[in-house]
């Protein structure tokens, strides 16, 4: 059930994320926690500004929508089946098969217990090992098991695939990363929350779970840390993580176009970017006897370090009207769509405190993107319309 038929997950939810995030940052400046200071002005306009293009960006293709009959049209007529599709559409549904994607789920957990063996030791429980645990094994295992685990959930509801869902959220969580940890976490639950009738107070009970395990995992990994020393209760640690983004992004305002398009180019490659934002903004080190600190700069924060203000708008601009095409086409699809949706919305919010710098995100939108334009596709062709002239 939904709250008086309110979505809570449409792309607008990362409006309530941001702002949530900032009201962290807040506590953490009043109680001055490990003597943070506030930010700036300045910079609290950037948040302004980069939010409101990311609402514009989210309301263009519905008013787009509103404008034109022929997409109404479009978007109102029939949905895509197996009968009136085009062969070629049927044939990709095979990766979408039970079979495929049990098998997909399978190979990644063990590609992923693989990975912790060849550590040799758990990385959540050791600074030193965490640093290592992202390895190419990982960057495998990864990005085939949230897609194969996420769709089966939304397609094939066996009770027995939510043991192996938990199974695969052990064996990642255990790397020692907290943002891959409540990606699969909410990446399913934003599923579920489409395709089960959930009831309001199971909504509600799921959130604070979710909650409580992002905290306690968090504060497990940042404890383990063997080179920092830590006197914050998990409570007071949030607030703080929350609030040294902040302020590392306050810097970044002012040092905007430092890096000149090297962080976006990690991204998209095998580099380090959040590594680089320590480095350029906080003066850490390259190399050393201790790893190499990777640091958070906000959503807003890697595209003002690498192009300036102007960067960051349309950035958010972008992202806003991806998510509201994505969204759209779950709404009308349902199924894998949804699931895709789910994991981008996902890593979108979570995007809020770790800065748009995976590149295993870029290729989530890509993948649920394609998705929606193939989708399109088979309805211009069925409607006899085509949205693309």
């Amino acid at each position: 059930m939904k709250f008086k038929s309110v979505d809570l997950f449409s792309p607008y939810i990362l409006v309530v994320i941001i702002a949530l995030y900032v009201s962290l940052a807040a506590i953490a400046y009043q109680e001055h926690l490990r003597n943070l200071q506030w930010v700036s002005s300045t910079t609290f306009l950037y948040i302004f500004m980069g939010t409101l293009f990311f609402i514009i960006g989210a309301f263009a293709p519905k008013l787009i929508y509103n404008r034109s009959e022929k997409l109404k049209s479009f978007f109102g007529g029939p949905n895509v089946t197996e009968k009136n599709s085009q062969p070629w559409y049927n044939k990709l549904h095979i990766l979408l098969d039970e079979r495929v994607l049990l098998a997909a789920v399978c190979i990644s957990i063990f590609l992923q217990a693989l990975n912790l063996y060849l550590i040799g030791g758990i990385p959540i429980l050791s600074g030193y090992l965490k640093f290592k645990a992202t390895t190419d094994l990982w960057r495998i295992a990864y990005p085939i098991f949230l897609p194969a685990i996420t769709i089966l959930l939304a397609k094939y509801p066996r009770k027995w695939y939510y043991l192996l869902f938990i199974i695969g959220l052990g064996a990642f969580a255990i790397n020692g990363y907290r943002t891959t940890t409540m990606a699969i976490l909410i990446s399913a639950f934003i599923t579920l929350y489409y395709t089960r009738k959930m009831k309001t107070v199971h909504v509600l009970i799921s959130i604070l779970i979710i909650a409580l395990i992002g905290i306690t995992a968090g504060y497990i990994a940042v404890m383990s840390i063997q080179w920092q020393e830590w006197s914050l209760n998990p409570l007071q640690l949030v607030a703080y993580r929350a609030g040294f983004t902040m302020m590392v992004f306050d810097k970044i305002v002012h040092m905007a176009g430092a890096t000149g398009g090297d962080l976006f180019h990690q991204a998209l490659t095998t580099g380090h970017p959040r590594v680089t934002v320590g480095q350029v903004v906080l003066g850490y080190p390259v190399g050393g006897s201790t790893p190499t600190t990777s640091i958070t700069s906000t959503i807003f924060g890697p595209a003002v370090l690498d192009f300036g203000f102007y960067a960051m708008v349309i950035q958010m601009f972008i992202i806003g009207v991806v998510l509201r095409i994505i969204y759209a086409t779950h709404q009308k699809a349902n199924g894998a769509i949804t699931a895709l949706y789910a994991i981008v919305l996902t890593h979108t919010m979570i995007w809020v405190e770790t800065g748009p710098t995976d590149s295993v995100v870029y290729l989530f939108y890509f993948l649920a993107f394609i998705a929606a334009v193939i989708y399109a596709i088979q309805l211009s062709r069925i409607s006899g319309k085509t949205v693309f002239t």
